[in-house]
């Protein structure tokens, strides 16, 4: 059996500290890099912390050292503590501090699920899910291994993928047969789910808002006329932008052989539509026509 390849090393801040430590005559740089560090963990320990105990400066001292270890890491260097004590030297500790808490900031505005809120955007929620995200990141032991730029690069490409789902439930939305769905709240996974699985009647119809009788009327007519799948499918990929057309696309495969096949069967219709609005409507279902 192969054993898995695990990586670990220390975080960037120490490995150029390290490369700064092998320089002759450093002690000037290595104070002023003293001070400035000192000078960031009190901030840090002020407004996320508690710079009142030690074990809040402990923290914030930790926190610094991550994020300056953030900012290392976007900077796109070769993989050594030389290169990265020469940009740290070179753009200052504050200045690298905030390259990676601009990074944090921008990450926490990305959406971390498939579903917005207007509760998301409470200044107080916002604040909120930045200081959650730059104590999950940021947080460096100095003595120990740190994979913060690692979770960094998962966590910015799930966001942006639930960014993406999102974006394409709200051109759903905008097209709704009915006109435009204007709630504030948007399950974008059941919006997709709606507008895939009422695609497959083929009527030219975008439905991102269903109701029970809907569903109902779904079943009854996919089942009288035995549409063609994917000619219905196929209308919506080409009124659908570019962007969207994979999403849109995964969302068929997934169900082909799932909820579709369920539709078009002899199973009970209380049964599919029960499994559609437990699965798959969600908090898209409007509530008046039940």
């Amino acid at each position: 059996m192969q054993l898995a390849h695990i990586t670990t090393r220390p975080p960037h801040l120490v490995q150029a500290l390290e490369a700064l430590a092998q320089r002759v005559n450093h002690q000037e740089a290595a104070q002023n890099l003293l001070d400035e560090l000192s000078g960031i963990t009190v901030l840090v320990a002020k407004k996320f912390t508690n710079d009142r105990t030690a074990d809040g400066l402990l923290e914030a001292f930790y926190l610094t050292v991550g994020c300056i270890s953030l900012g290392i890491s976007r900077a796109d260097l070769p993989d050594d503590g030389e290169s990265r004590l020469s940009f740290l030297l070179q753009h200052g500790a504050e200045h690298v501090f905030q390259m990676g808490f601009r990074q944090i900031r921008e990450l926490s505005g990305l959406p971390y699920a498939e579903f917005l809120s207007d509760f998301d955007n409470d200044p107080l929620v916002q604040q909120r899910n930045i200081k959650a995200l730059f104590s999950e990141i940021c947080r460096a032991d100095p003595n120990s291994a740190w994979t913060g730029d690692e979770t960094y690069k998962r966590e910015w490409l799930e966001r942006k993928r639930n960014q993406e789902i999102i974006q394409c439930a709200q051109w759903l939305r905008k097209k709704h047969y009915a006109g435009p769905v204007k709630d504030g709240d948007l399950d974008a996974h059941a919006v997709i789910a709606i507008a895939v699985i009422f695609a497959i009647l083929g009527d030219g119809r975008i439905v991102a808002r269903t109701g029970q009788k809907d569903i109902e009327n779904l079943i009854r007519r996919a089942r009288e006329t035995r549409p063609d799948i994917d000619t219905g499918w196929n209308e919506l990929l080409d009124k659908a932008p570019p962007e969207y057309q994979h999403i849109l696309r995964e969302r068929m495969d997934e169900y082909r052989n799932s909820i579709v096949k369920k539709i078009l069967s002899k199973t009970g219709a209380k049964t599919v539509i029960i499994a559609i609005q437990k699965y798959y409507a969600g908090d898209e279902l409007d509530i008046d026509y039940l």
